[in-house]
């Protein structure tokens, strides 16, 4: 899968049942150039006139086809790194990238040709997860809390206290409470890295705030944070869930690059923490994947915050997890889950009006002599 950071391509091999049984069996992250990059970001400023899910107008087709093929590329790479003979692959979960996201408009599009990519693995390709929970009512996201709840059960005594919520911090971060009795509750917390991103991106010509470097000269800007955080979607209900550009990069000179930067650390951080009121009973588990647990600013709100309401934060490999690889994990076990008719969604995940299931098979079938 390639997510809303839009930094590459996470590959992940899982044996599952897509129920109880999860077995981890590697993984590993495949960046973009700079020049592809640059292309994902024209492709999603194209994408915003989008009305139809199947539209590729201008140099979406171009893209939506490179994209394709750098995923298979992305998995032939891994299996030859790991001796893996694709053959013995049931089926590829095959996410893409999301160019745009509209729940209340009934809308989402993700780049990514499931048949082409069948063709180019010889593989058989569940994708497309989405559309069916937003048929069905849905928000179409997050669909991660499936494999969350089959995590949760597996997970070390330590950090299996009830209620857990696990959060992923990428582009945008959402979180998944489980309380080991019912359906997950699940929803978009908040902006999670694109806002740091698109902020050094285009003030300091970086693309991301490498070790928290810009943010650890910074000073917290109360009266921004304020206003990040006075938004009307944190006192929206949940399910809920946002698009990469439903909060907007701070203007130009709304203040010194390190200390704006320091600032959307702690709205990302808060955001997650402000999730909490949206739930039956607050959290005294966090688990946190994403590339957000990487940044020191952000782990380090977050655990002040947690700490605060009684509760623990660990990241995703202090409880046996690899933070980098859940989302494409997931992906996996929802390819299963998918083949099997089971649910990807419910409706405390996504609003939708019934349990869920969804994707859009693509069969391999080998040429003929």
């Amino acid at each position: 899968m390639s997510g809303t950071s839009m930094d590459g391509i996470d590959v992940a091999l899982i044996e599952t049942d897509g129920e109880s049984h999860v077995r981890r069996l590697g993984a590993a992250g495949f960046p973009y150039d700079a020049g592809f990059r640059r292309r994902l970001a024209e492709a999603l400023d194209e994408a915003k006139a989008l009305r139809e899910r199947e539209a590729r107008p201008g140099s979406l087709a171009a893209v939506e086809r490179e994209l394709t093929d750098r995923h298979a590329e992305a998995v032939h790479r891994f299996a030859d790194e790991n001796g893996l003979d694709l053959r013995d692959i049931g089926v590829v979960g095959f996410h893409g990238q999301t160019l745009l996201h509209r729940p209340q408009e009934g809308l989402t599009v993700q780049l990514g040709d499931g048949p082409r990519l069948a063709e180019a693995l010889g593989r058989d390709v569940v994708f497309d997860m989405r559309a069916a929970d937003m048929r069905a009512g849905g928000q179409g996201a997050p669909l991660i809390p499936a494999y969350h709840a089959a995590l949760a059960a597996g997970l070390p005594d330590e950090q299996r206290r009830y209620p857990i919520a696990f959060v992923n911090i990428g582009g945008i971060s959402n979180i998944t409470a489980i309380d080991g009795d019912t359906a997950p509750i699940a929803f978009d917390s908040g902006p999670g890295n694109a806002l740091i991103d698109q902020w050094v991106a285009r003030e300091a010509g970086i693309p991301f705030d490498q070790d928290g470097a810009v943010a650890s000269e910074g000073h917290v800007d109360t009266g921004l944070a304020e206003a990040y955080l006075a938004a009307p979607f944190f006192d929206k209900p949940a399910p809920k869930s946002l698009d990469r550009f439903d909060f907007a990069v701070p203007e130009p000179g709304a203040g010194a690059l390190e200390d704006v930067a320091r600032t959307l650390c702690f709205v990302a951080a808060e955001a997650v923490l402000k999730a909490a009121a949206h739930l039956p009973a607050t959290p005294k588990t966090w688990i946190v994947g994403g590339g957000g647990r990487k940044h020191p600013a952000i782990m380090a709100d977050l655990k002040a915050g947690a700490a605060r309401r009684g509760a623990r934060v660990w990241l995703a490999e202090e409880a046996g997890l690899d933070g980098d690889a859940l989302e494409a994990e997931a992906w996996a076990y929802l390819a299963v889950r998918s083949l099997k008719g089971l649910p990807l969604s419910w409706p405390s995940t996504t609003g939708c009006r019934r349990p869920v299931t969804g994707g859009v098979l693509a069969r391999f079938t080998p040429r003929q002599p």
